[in-house]
C-alpha cells in the first residue's frame, strides 16, 4: 500500500512539529530516521489517523487520510512508541480482547491468534501473564495485535528503543519478514535498524525532510567525507568543536582513535576511511558535502 505525502505541515501552536513534509512510500520495510523531538512521532500518529494535519495531504493507498479515515483504519496496524498492555491478561486473552475490538468475526479469531501467535514466536507462551513479560515480548505481543485483521499498512514507532541487542536483531528481523507483502513504515532513531533491512529511507530533522532515497544512496553522501586520525587527549577538544565525531577508542599508548566527519583533512593527517550509513547519516544531519573540486555526486534533498 503506498503512501503519498504532500506538503505536510503540523503545529502545536507556535511550535512547528512539521514543515512541509513531501515524501512518497512504496511497499516494502521504509525506514524514517531521526533524532529524538525530529517530529518523526508526530508523522506516525498523522498517518495513523490519531493526530490531524494543520495543512498539506496524505493518501494511503486509494484513501485521502483526512476526509476517509475509517477506511485508512481499515487497512492499517499500528504499534506505537509507548503502549501498554492488561498485566493480568495472558497473551491469548489479550489477543482476542484486541480482535474483539476490531470487529473480527468470533468464528475467525481463534485461528488469527494462533497464527499471529505462531508468526511472532510467543505462542508457548501464549497462557502466561502479560505482566511477566520480558521487554523484547511485549514488543513481539506488539506486533501481534497490530497485525490483527491482516492490515496492508503496518506502523511501528521506535519499536527497539530499550531491547537489548539480541532482541533488537530478533525484532528487526521479524519486520523484515513481515515486509514481504505489506508496506511496513519504521520510525528510529537508530541507524542499524535501518541498515539491516530497509529499501528505502528518509531523515527528518527539527520538522524538515532533509533525505529521501536509497540507504545506498544515504551511505554516498558522505563518500570522501570520512577521516580516521590519531589524536592526543589535549586535541579531542578543538576536533569536537569543528568536526562532527562518529567514534573514538583508544589507540596505542594514551592516544585517540577517532572517526570523524569532515569536509577537508583534519590536521593533515587524517586517513581516508569507507563511508557506512551511519557515517552518511551524520553527514546529512551536519549538512557537511564533499567539495565539488574532487568530483563528489552530491545526493539531491528530496
Amino acid at each position: 500500500m503506498d503512501i503519498q505525502i504532500s506538503h505536510l505541515t503540523k503545529n502545536y501552536g507556535s511550535v512547528r512539529a512539521l514543515d512541509d513534509v513531501s515524501l512518497t512510500i512504496k511497499g516494502g520495510m521504509y525506514g524514517l530516521l531521526g533524532p529524538n523531538g525530529a517530529g518523526k512521532s508526530t508523522l506516525m500518529k498523522i498517518l495513523a489517523t490519531l493526530l490531524p494535519p494543520t495543512s498539506g495531504s496524505v493518501t494511503i493507498g486509494a484513501y485521502d487520510l483526512v476526509k476517509q479515515p475509517g477506511e485508512v483504519r481499515q487497512n492499517l496496524g499500528y504499534l506505537p512508541q509507548d503502549f501498554g498492555f492488561y498485566r493480568s491478561l495472558n497473551a491469548y486473552q489479550t489477543l482476542d480482547y484486541i480482535a474483539t475490538m476490531k470487529n473480527i468475526p468470533a468464528n475467525q479469531r481463534k485461528a488469527q491468534i494462533e497464527r499471529l501467535l505462531e508468526q511472532v514466536n510467543l505462542t508457548k507462551d501464549a497462557r502466561r501473564r502479560v505482566g511477566g513479560y520480558s521487554g523484547g515480548m511485549r514488543q513481539r505481543l506488539g506486533i501481534a495485535q497490530a497485525l490483527m485483521g491482516d492490515p496492508a499498512l503496518l506502523i511501528v514507532d521506535e519499536p527497539t528503543a530499550g531491547l537489548d541487542p539480541e532482541e533488537r536483531i530478533r525484532f528487526r528481523n521479524l519486520l523484515a519478514r513481515l515486509s514481504g507483502d505489506r508496506t511496513v513504515l519504521l520510525s528510529t532513531h537508530i541507524v542499524a535498524d535501518i541498515e539491516a533491512s530497509c529499501v528505502g529511507v528518509a531523515v527528518i530533522n527539527q520538522g524538515k525532510l532533509v533525505f529521501n532515497g536509497t540507504p545506498d544512496e544515504l551511505v554516498a553522501r558522505a563518500k570522501g567525507l570520512v577521516w580516521q586520525i590519531d589524536a592526543a587527549p589535549q586535541e579531542w577538544e578543538q576536533l569536537e568543536q569543528h568536526y562532527s565525531i562518529i567514534s573514538s577508542r583508544s589507540a596505542s599508548g594514551s592516544g585517540l582513535q577517532v572517526r570523524l566527519i569532515a569536509a577537508e583533512n583534519p590536521f593533515g593527517r587524517g586517513v581516508p576511511a569507507e563511508a557506512s550509513l551511519e557515517d552518511g547519516y551524520m553527514a546529512v544531519m551536519s549538512s557537511i558535502h564533499a567539495p565539488a573540486s574532487r568530483g563528489i555526486k552530491e545526493a539531491s534533498y528530496a
